[in-house]
């Protein structure tokens, strides 16, 4: 496994786990900038905690194919 496999831009797993991050970090962004009910919030944060889950599963099969 390593790290430098994490970089395949020909590799449609690689743009999954892209869009997974930028997605993850603007939800954190809003939660902290804004007040939303507490329904919503709940709803955004598992969003972010399932975005992050898959990221990472993403990730490592990434790391683990072979060149």
């Amino acid at each position: 496994m390593r790290l430098a496999r994490l970089f395949q831009p020909r590799n449609p797993l690689f743009w999954v786990f892209v869009l997974l991050n930028s997605l993850s970090t603007v939800i954190s962004y809003l939660l902290q900038t804004q007040a939303f009910p507490l329904p919503i919030a709940l709803i955004l944060a598992g969003f972010a905690l399932g975005n992050m889950y898959y990221g990472i599963r993403i990730a490592i099969r990434l790391m683990r194919t072979s060149p």
